[in-house]
């Protein structure tokens, strides 16, 4: 199978590095063609359009960052849709909504392709080891047929229903991780001005009932001074307003969600858009004049479990 693969950035670059690593007959593009070429250099090929790229795979994936890029790498003169045709897959591994997946998934079927939406979850360093999580709406017949890319790629993935429904719940659980992150912020601030030995404090967390996945990342990385998951504030708060847009489409009033896009927007207008996202405890650090520090914590993420072949999680209660 010929994979193409556009968007070498924090998350496609690693995603399409499993591929080529296993194998995978791969072709890249990005917009900076210096980004490419180490995987030109390990045996990728290049594409000089969308269109030319999508005439000459059997899978075409995106991994953009946001639903603005990935419309106008699908919909330009020369762009994706161009090029597909009967039998080929257009997989979208971005974040994005759910509405303009089905948009754009349509014109996809339109000329005889099969749209996948299929973006990943648990962070840049499982995504080099090829571990991550990657959440697949399709088609049952299109998800077997890509479900070899999917596993060269990640470890669990799970088929959550139609077209869109990957989308919906890629956004769930980043506003999950978000509401996480803002409040082991406040937990690890509060805790180094009530005068608690910041160690400790990330021990007790991680034994206990207040632990969870965030903890034992990202936690990591503020209380190491880096602050780097190579994710940055903008990327929160394009999330957490995708989220809040499924809640309006179903008359929900949030609560939480405004707030945590409100406490993004602070730390955009004070820090920059490009800010990586655990620096947002920087708001509470400054008001309490203090700094959340302490020694012994790497200052990035590294999956030190093994690459191992990926498999499709089973769903309970789903037949």
């Amino acid at each position: 199978m010929k994979v193409g693969f556009i968007g070498l950035g924090n998350v496609g670059g690693k995603l399409a590095g499993s591929l080529l690593r296993n194998g995978i007959d791969l072709t890249v593009r990005d917009l900076d063609k210096k980004i490419a070429q180490p995987f030109l250099d390990g045996g990728a090929k290049w594409a000089d359009s969308p269109k030319e790229m999508a005439e000459d795979v059997d899978v075409l994936i995106t991994c953009l960052p946001s639903p603005a890029a990935s419309a106008a790498v699908m919909e330009a003169e020369d762009g994706a849709l161009a090029g597909l045709g009967v039998g080929k897959i257009w997989a979208e591994m971005s974040t994005t909504d759910k509405d303009e997946v089905i948009r754009l998934g349509e014109k996809v079927r339109a000329v005889g392709a099969e749209p996948i939406d299929c973006p990943v979850s648990g962070g840049c360093h499982r995504a080099t080891t090829g571990n991550i999580a990657i959440f697949a709406g399709c088609e049952r017949a299109a998800f077997e047929t890509f479900l070899p890319m999917l596993t060269t790629m990640g470890r669990r993935i799970l088929h959550t229903g139609p077209l869109g429904s990957a989308s919906v719940l890629k956004v769930v659980t980043n506003y999950l991780a978000t509401a996480n992150l803002l409040s082991l912020c406040e937990a690890l601030v509060t805790s180094k001005v009530a005068g608690m030995d910041m160690n400790t404090t990330y021990e007790a967390i991680r034994i206990s009932s207040g632990n969870s996945f965030v903890h034992e990342t990202e936690s990591q990385v503020i209380l190491n001074g880096s602050r780097d998951i190579s994710f940055t504030m903008d990327l929160v708060c394009k999330d957490i307003g995708l989220f809040n847009d499924v809640a309006k489409r179903g008359d929900l009033e949030l609560e939480l969600a405004p707030l945590f896009e409100k406490i993004f927007r602070q730390g955009q207008d004070r820090y920059g858009s490009r800010e990586l996202s655990p620096n947002i405890i920087k708001r509470l650090e400054e008001a309490a004049g203090v700094e959340v520090l302490a020694p012994g914590f790497p200052p990035e993420m590294l999956d030190d479990e093994p690459e191992e072949p990926g498999c499709e999680v089973e769903v309970k209660g789903r037949n």
